[in-house]
């Protein structure tokens, strides 16, 4: 087999060039990246730690009755089983960790990409530039965004934190701005002829009718959370991807079958309820759904 003769081709340090640009970061911009480890770290501290000071019997109470309120009093049924068997199989504060770390992400993320995503809606120039950008963030491997957030912030949780940030944030953004778009250009259009400004348009009627696509948004933002959090584990993060982690360096499998269970129960309330919040006319059967309904029918018996 003739090798390929690649001599007219120069070779192009990108390499080099991205850890110059990592140096150079890590040497004028330390104060940033301590308050942000700070930052993160404080919360993700008090997070977690409120969760575990809440006794476990307690919090799947909770948690069930969100699910009720949310979706029906199956899923809150199923949502008691399910953290039943967490609680059985030992993962319980485990699960608690990834659940702080995974709702961390996703609050940062979601304040990061719905004023991103409004943004772009408003300005064809600026979603013109994010567009490859979000593609290159979904296409790029989860794997590589460990590497610079290790050298920034040492091992722990903080760079598990950052980077299921970064590989969260796309869908975030591209959601909000389509929920945006997609608004009917007559019922903004009617804004404007009573006067409305542009803030109180996007307040008042853009928004509110994007909250579907929004929803649909923060439901993909928490479940590649999710999914990161377990590679997250990899960097020190604690919860059930440090477990995950562990058991597959010792070739555990009751270790990491109990805990990619755990994981499993974790993804499936989140995406219910957060599904659920998004199209609450689809589910009947919800708190929210009966109480305003009886209401409906109080209201048209007084009258």
């Amino acid at each position: 087999m003739i090798p390929l003769d690649t001599g007219f081709m120069p070779r192009i340090p990108l390499g080099r060039w991205a850890e110059d640009g990592i140096d150079w970061i890590s040497d004028n911009l330390d104060w940033l990246l301590a308050a942000i480890k700070v930052g993160l770290g404080s919360a993700n501290d008090l997070l977690v730690g409120a969760l575990l000071a809440v006794p476990p019997l307690v919090m799947i109470i909770l948690l069930a009755f969100i699910a009720w309120a949310a979706r029906s009093w199956r899923m809150a049924l199923g949502t008691v089983v399910a953290l039943l068997l967490v609680m059985g199989l030992n993962q319980w504060d485990h699960a608690m960790e990834t659940l702080g770390l995974v709702l961390i992400a996703t609050v940062t993320a979601i304040i990061l990409a719905i004023p991103l995503g409004i943004w772009a809606a408003r300005s064809s120039t600026v979603s013109a530039i994010t567009r490859p950008i979000l593609d290159f963030m979904q296409t790029m491997p989860a794997f590589v965004y460990l590497i610079p957030t290790i050298i920034f912030f040492s091992v722990g949780v903080v760079p598990g934190l950052v980077s299921t940030v970064i590989f969260a944030l796309p869908p975030g953004v591209r959601l909000t701005e389509l929920g945006i778009r997609q608004v009917d250009r007559e019922t903004v259009e009617a804004g404007q002829a009573f006067g409305a400004s542009p803030g109180q348009i996007l307040r008042g009627i853009q928004l509110p009718l994007a909250v579907p696509s929004i929803m649909a948004g923060i439901n993909q933002v928490i479940m590649l959370a999710l999914s990161m959090a377990v590679i997250a584990g990899m960097v020190g993060a604690d919860g059930l991807g440090k477990e995950v982690v562990g058991a597959l360096s010792t070739i555990n499998t009751p270790r990491g079958v109990e805990a990619g269970l755990s994981i499993v129960v974790l993804a499936i309330y989140l995406d219910r309820v957060t599904a659920a919040l998004g199209a609450p006319a689809n589910h009947p059967r919800s708190l929210f759904r009966m109480i305003s309904a009886a209401r409906a029918k109080r209201a048209a018996a007084s009258a």
